[in-house]
């Protein structure tokens, strides 16, 4: 691949790229989720985030939000004040995987029916067999 190839890809000259998997199972998690839904209309504070990411605990947010900011999804800003005040915001990265969440969203609510009828029969099925 010649370098304006790579640079086309998307692939950093010298960086050696993350497997695709990888990536996937790290945004896919479902508290990665929340925190870059929320986090895509502006800066938010750990706390806002705390409450908003219903169920998770404090060290989960705190491993997330470390993990996707070492992936270059999330920015974290501290301002120098007492106590410290620190904000995540979304990286351009991580608004065009919102994007991209927003679509899957869109189409899960189109196919919504469709999958509860399926379950249905599924399940009919399934007692019928048994």
């Amino acid at each position: 691949m010649s370098q304006g190839n790579t640079a086309a890809a998307g692939i950093e000259q010298g960086a050696c790229p993350v497997p695709p998997r990888e990536i996937l199972d790290r945004i896919a998690g479902k508290w990665a989720i929340q925190i870059i839904i929320a986090s895509a209309t502006g800066p938010i504070r750990f706390t806002e985030l705390e409450r908003l990411v219903e169920g998770i605990s404090r060290r989960m947010l705190t491993l997330t939000l470390r993990t996707l900011e070492r992936d270059g999804i999330l920015e974290r800003t501290v301002y120098p004040t007492v106590p410290p005040k620190v904000e995540y915001q979304a990286t351009p990265m991580a608004l065009e995987l919102y994007e991209a969440m927003l679509t899957l969203t869109d189409w899960s609510r189109r196919h919504s029916a469709s999958v509860a009828r399926a379950r249905e029969r599924y399940d009919a099925r399934q007692t019928v067999a048994v």
